[in-house]
């Protein structure tokens, strides 16, 4: 058995949004259950719903912007930052902007949709 994974076919998991999400590691892609590494893509104008996940996500910014609406405050991310957000905290993700936003996303342990708790 190797003692590596090269990951040359990610899961891209089916979107009605228009965001693109690739997850190279995790718990679709690999079966791993600690950690999910993922590639996204979010459009111009993209949002999702408020959540409070049970993992803790850390974000890079790849190129363009992402807007995070963290208990209220308002944070935006361009090219080159990072965040981390710990585990249940209630959370926003968007795209506001004219461009798309590209970055790695990394949950601990691996996102699980179950587990997300987005608000309707």
């Amino acid at each position: 058995m190797k003692k590596y994974h090269i990951q040359t076919t990610p899961f891209v998991v089916p979107t009605t949004d228009g965001k693109l999400i690739e997850e190279h590691h995790g718990r679709v892609a690999t079966q791993n259950e600690a950690i999910s590494i993922a590639h996204m893509i979010a459009p111009p104008h993209w949002s999702e719903p408020f959540q409070t996940p049970e993992f803790e996500e850390y974000t890079y910014i790849i190129s363009g912007k992402k807007q995070f609406i963290i208990e209220g405050e308002t944070v935006i991310l361009s090219a080159g930052q990072s965040i981390r957000i710990v585990a249940n905290t209630r959370v926003q993700y968007s795209n506001p902007f004219e461009e798309p936003c590209e970055y790695i996303s990394v949950c601990r342990p691996a996102f699980d949709f179950t587990k997300v708790h987005r608000e309707e």
